[in-house]
């Protein structure tokens, strides 16, 4: 079965590739042909997953899904959430994202976090939403130079390492992304296509 995932991210589609069956081709946007970048203009994290997908089943007739992921911190009511992959403008600089939320957070003693990742599935004309949670906090300075994003300075519950501290395989089974993947893959395989 052939399956696109909405996106262009080599490190979110590696991540993805490794956990999907072996019987899925994954395609990414740069397969399809599809160069032009899909506005990411609601208001949820929920929404834009859906505008991805939506995006890429009408214009290019595909199965296709989308993900949208946001960090969530607690002492900053809930930001950067929707923004985050340009919560510091819109070059969308990992290292410049992380430098403006710390120094939004500052000292403050509530570190508490959470990334939140919502799947969106087009398949065979029914939509199916699959979301993931991951909660941890926000440490003080960066640690570890694996991963991506925010991963340098999120630490998740129960560990003392960020995710940029885990390999691949370690990250997916405990990080937002994995959780909603796993979801998503649990049906497909339940699927008899």
């Amino acid at each position: 079965m052939k399956l696109v995932f909405a996106s262009n991210n080599k490190n979110k589609i590696a991540e993805i590739k490794q956990m999907l069956p072996a019987d899925i081709e994954l395609l990414s946007l740069q397969d399809i042909g599809c160069m032009e970048d899909i506005p990411e203009t609601a208001n949820t994290i929920e929404g834009n997953a859906i505008l991805k997908a939506d995006y890429v089943t009408e214009k290019y007739g595909y199965n296709c899904f989308a993900d949208d992921t946001g960090l969530e911190v607690d002492a900053l009511d809930g930001a950067p959430g929707v923004y985050s992959a340009r919560y510091a403008g819109e070059q969308k600089n990992d290292k410049d994202n992380i430098r403006k939320l710390l120094s939004e957070l500052g000292q403050n003693t509530n570190r508490n976090a959470r990334f939140k990742t919502v799947i969106a599935l087009n398949l065979n004309g029914t939509q199916y939403l699959f979301p993931g949670i991951a909660k941890g906090s926000i440490i003080f300075e960066e640690q570890g130079e694996k991963g991506f994003g925010y991963d340098p300075v999120f630490q998740p519950e129960g560990l003392k390492v960020t995710f940029a501290q885990l390999s691949m395989d370690e990250k997916a089974k405990l990080s937002h992304r994995g959780i909603a993947t796993r979801k998503l893959i649990t049906f497909l395989n339940d699927l008899s296509f």
